[in-house]
């Protein structure tokens, strides 16, 4: 199966796109809802949520829907995974909140943090057995054998990025896959807007994935203009109809 939404979904600029003119803030999580069945939660880089808030979540999504989680930079960014206990506590209380409705924890590393086994191991090592981690690796030197079978170890999936600079490395570690897609622009991160063609290629290795067994989380991070909610209909809809 899979799972195609945006990363993020309050956004002032997606009017007319996703949400009528004057839509409150507070309802476009209901009105996200009614066409797509994942997002990717992104506030909780910033600022990680109370239990209370994902409690509430939970009540308010539809049966069926999935969010994923973006790992608190605290723990990516600020401590770079070291002693990663006090987070995971918070984490996994917070996943216990969003119970059914809870996809994958997205753990994104800065660009600059280089290749370090040990440390990644440690922290997978942390986590409960259910908690379904994505790896964002962003510098090159994670690229390596040996990293995809550590995340193959603890069933942990390395996250396929598209966008400008970053690696596009074609690797399912885990039983699910997770794709974040960052825009096309070459130049620029979350700038521009896929091509049907750019979509038809993505849709066939999402297809290919799914022939293998394998689940797929899509999320579109090209947000400016409302790129992102068109390209994951987009994609949406080609899979729909090469199903069809």
């Amino acid at each position: 199966m899979a799972w195609i939404g945006t990363s993020g979904w309050s956004y002032d600029h997606w009017e007319h796109v996703l949400y009528p003119p004057g839509t409150p803030a507070a309802r476009r999580l209901d009105l996200y809802t009614r066409e797509f069945s994942t997002v990717e939660l992104n506030a909780s880089f910033y600022r990680w949520p109370r239990n209370t808030s994902f409690a509430g979540w939970r009540r308010r999504l539809p049966d069926g829907f999935q969010m994923s989680v973006k790992a608190p930079r605290g723990l990516t960014h600020g401590k770079l995974l070291l002693a990663p206990e006090v987070w995971v506590d918070r984490i996994v209380g917070s996943w216990h909140e969003l119970y059914d409705r809870r996809a994958v924890l997205l753990v994104q590393l800065p660009p600059a943090f280089e290749r370090d086994d040990a440390r990644l191991d440690w922290f997978l090592g942390r986590l409960p057995w259910w908690v379904r981690v994505a790896v964002e690796l962003r510098h090159p030197t994670w690229n390596d054998e040996a990293v995809f079978e550590l995340l193959g170890r603890h069933g942990a999936a390395y996250c396929v990025m598209s966008g400008a600079r970053l690696p596009c490395v074609l690797r399912a570690t885990a039983p699910f896959v997770y794709l974040r897609l960052h825009g096309p622009d070459t130049e620029h991160l979350y700038g521009g807007s896929y091509s049907e063609a750019d979509l038809s290629w993505w849709a066939d290795r999402i297809r290919e994935w799914e022939a293998g067994g394998r689940e797929v989380y899509a999320y579109f991070n090209n947000d400016g203009d409302g790129h992102a909610v068109r390209n994951a209909r987009t994609l949406r809809d080609l899979l729909a109809r090469r199903s069809g």
